[in-house]
């Protein structure tokens, strides 16, 4: 498989990727990963028949992995503990940063490990909203399970209820086991870590980071064996299905980047058109006086008296007849036929105008 691309299709985005326009993309859709979780909270009786019959299928196939480690973390703190906070913090810190880290460093390979982390999420709504299903540490306790971060909930921010902060336990799905996307996730940093990561301790994490999340949840009664084996079987149809909607979306982008590019030379053609109409209106304009005789399209009025070679001049509000001039005003116009005078002098008074 080529380095630069994920699920055999090629990563290069055909637009540049802003971080303005990324961040908004990831919070909206765990938004709808979270609100997707409370809405699909299901039937409690039908969830615990679903814990039930996970159990079941694992006894017949001899899977017996969850008990033996929930005894282990309950009777070692020193385990259980630092269990607790693996489970309650690291799925939320670890995906965000390797998703910034990539998107700094390595753009190319960004796109479609974003698309493949997302389209993966929400597989894992569609299995929470068709089966929800009880997880371990809420089945009656005749069944052998200890909820751990119950039991040390004295450790952390955590209380009864999952991972959820303490008095914020109904802002969150407690049947939403199956599958598990704390596996899921975790197997995508694994992945990543292994690919890009480039040194022995980034492939040594990617090795330990999944298996250490694997054994937490079980451990802390938090999921089934099965659960892990649907994360990861989650991950991988999204690995699959992510170069469909890679191809999807930029056929999707293209379509609507068209529209928009007709929509703009539409407009700006209709605004060519009206300046270039505006333009020839006011070039066939002549202001027209009354009684006046004007050349069309000279743009510029030429007066005519009856047997006149200039009709009255108007200055400053002021009308005189022809030849006749304001006291000290100089004329800035000449009649057909008229001369300038050689000397500025004002014919009125004699007295000679201002100097420029």
């Amino acid at each position: 498989m080529p380095h630069a691309d994920i699920a055999g299709v090629e990563a290069t985005p055909r637009t540049r990727l802003r971080w303005w326009t990324e961040l908004p993309l990831i919070l909206l859709v765990y938004a709808c990963y979270s609100a997707g979780r409370l809405l699909a909270r299901g039937d409690v009786s039908g969830a615990v028949d679903h814990g039930l019959a996970i159990l079941d299928i694992e006894k017949a196939l001899y899977l017996k992995a969850e008990h033996p480690l929930n005894r282990l973390f309950t009777r070692e703190p020193w385990l259980g503990v630092p269990a607790d906070f693996w489970y309650a913090s690291l799925h939320y810190l670890v995906t965000p940063v390797l998703l910034v880290w990539l998107f700094r460093s390595r753009t190319v390979q960004y796109r479609a490990a974003r698309t493949w982390l997302m389209t993966s999420t929400f597989i894992g709504l569609i299995g929470f909203t068709l089966l929800p299903t009880c997880p371990p540490r809420l089945l009656d306790a005749s069944h052998g399970f200890v909820d751990t971060m119950a039991h040390y909930s004295s450790y952390g921010w955590w209380g009864g209820e999952a991972s959820a902060p303490k008095g914020l336990g109904g802002l969150t799905n407690q049947y939403a086991a199956m599958p598990s996307l704390h596996v899921g996730w975790a197997l995508w940093c694994g992945v990543i870590l292994w690919r890009y990561g480039g040194t022995r301790l980034a492939k040594v994490a990617a090795i330990a980071y999944p298996l250490i999340t694997t054994i937490v949840v079980m451990g802390t009664a938090n999921h089934y064996f099965l659960d892990a084996v649907a994360g990861a079987a989650v991950m991988g149809v999204g690995l699959l299905l992510a170069p469909y909607v890679m191809r999807t979306m930029d056929r999707a982008r293209a379509r609507f980047g068209t529209r928009a590019a007709t929509a703009a030379n539409a407009d700006s053609a209709a605004a060519a058109t009206s300046t270039a109409t505006v333009a020839q209106g006011s070039r066939d304009t002549v202001p027209v006086g009354s009684g006046d005789s004007l050349s069309a399209g000279s743009g510029t009025p030429v007066p005519v008296g009856s047997g006149d070679a200039a009709s009255s001049i108007v200055s400053g509000g002021c009308q005189t007849s022809a030849g006749e001039r304001i006291p000290r005003q100089r004329e800035s116009r000449f009649g057909a036929g008229a001369e300038p005078s050689a000397s500025p002098q004002d014919a009125g008074d004699g007295a000679p105008a201002p100097a420029r």
